[in-house]
């Protein structure tokens, strides 16, 4: 009775029931994997309600691309360098994936995806029929695409590369000589390039290197996606766009395309739209705390495991922090002895499609009191 297209298994695994048991006996839990900017203490200004208090909301103009003023913020905020034609407002960087798995692939085609990295291609692409074929990201004191491994996992049903900027969980920026390489490729095979760019703004040190977006492509179609949910910390708002760039006539008959498809949902609505600008601006303050957040807790994990049986794993940026573990036990164990016996809620690596074990991933997200705390009682395990 219902499609195939995505194995529909609702079972809990084992650290979810583990984690329901907890909860049950109402014993404290130290989460390290918050990933909601709205739960993590932070002060919003109160800019973000002000916002909403636009007679323009109760009018509805439908616009598929999105009001104008909402994508010339956006241009402002790619620094002016975007033409707000070539920007399409979506409802979450989500949807802009599944307009693009519409735009770009027939059922059965294939999209790259690096490996590892969040765990949602799998299922949004299942929801367009859509195969996912992983490329791997190597780690030699830091992070790498394998170039090699990537242009052998292209194949004839390829029709994008996607690439996650910086990476989550790795952190871990796409370099110029690596653009260089897969726009090329794109170009040569018929491909785009899809960035994945909501984190570009949370680097934790400059490096001349590396790529915040590829809004600039020339060579090959390619789309920059990104969003208020992180640029801003508010995921709630459902507000994202992507930027269109390319050779002019692909790019033009995708965003011709584009329309077409948004026109047929209209999902962005009205209010969101009408604030986004001040929205956007309010957003530098949350960010500017996350910024802060994140560096924090990034050197007090540093401090913890600087002498220790496990390794924190180099970061560029981003909102997490990987840390390798001996190998002594699986690392469903490791979790599930953390949070079973010392209250320590933590991302096992599997969750990621890491290709080795153990691996656990910390949100740098997490309020500092229970961020030390948390690390503390893993190096005390450790």
């Amino acid at each position: 009775m219902f499609s195939a297209r995505f194995p529909w298994d609702f079972r809990p695994n084992r650290l979810t029931q583990a984690l329901s048991a907890r909860r049950a006996e109402g014993a404290r839990i130290l989460d390290l994997t918050e990933s909601n900017p709205t739960r993590a203490g932070l002060e919003y200004p109160a800019e973000v309600l002000q916002a909403f208090d636009d007679p323009r909301m109760l009018v509805y103009d439908a616009s598929p691309a999105g009001m104008e003023e909402m994508r010339r913020a956006v241009s402002n905020y790619h620094g002016g360098g975007v033409e707000p034609a070539r920007i399409l407002l979506t409802a979450s960087t989500s949807e802009a994936y599944a307009y693009l798995f519409k735009l770009l692939c027939n059922p059965g085609d294939q999209v790259l995806v690096p490996r590892p990295s969040y765990p949602l291609f799998e299922c949004l692409a299942g929801l367009e029929a859509v195969e996912v074929r992983q490329y791997p990201l190597v780690y030699h004191e830091g992070w790498s695409i394998d170039m090699v491994a990537l242009r052998a996992a292209v194949s004839e049903k390829t029709r994008a590369v996607i690439v996650v900027n910086p990476n989550n969980p790795t952190g871990s920026y796409l370099k110029t000589c690596e653009l260089i390489e897969l726009s090329e490729l794109c170009a040569e095979r018929g491909m785009a390039l899809i960035s994945d760019e909501v984190f570009a703004d949370y680097a934790f040190a400059e490096d001349p290197a590396r790529v915040k977006t590829v809004a600039q492509v020339e060579n090959c179609l390619a789309f920059s996606l990104s969003g208020l949910s992180k640029v801003a910390g508010l995921p709630q708002m459902k507000l994202g766009w992507m930027v269109v760039s390319g050779p002019p006539n692909l790019r033009e008959e995708a965003l011709e395309r584009l329309e077409w498809i948004a026109d047929a949902y209209l999902s962005v609505s009205t209010p969101v739209q009408c604030a986004g600008p001040r929205l956007l601006a309010a957003g530098d303050q949350v960010r500017r705390q996350i910024c802060d957040r994140t560096a924090a807790n990034l050197q007090v994990a540093r401090k913890e495991f600087v002498v220790s049986a496990a390794t924190l794993l180099s970061v560029e940026g981003g909102w997490y922090a990987t840390l390798r573990l001996p190998r002594i036990r699986s690392e469903e164990e490791w979790v599930l002895d953390l949070l079973e016996h010392h209250g320590v809620q933590v991302q096992p690596g599997f969750f990621y499609d890491f290709e080795e074990e153990p691996f656990l991933v910390l949100s740098l997200l997490t309020p500092p009191e229970a961020f030390r705390a948390g690390v503390a009682a893993i190096r005390a395990v450790l």
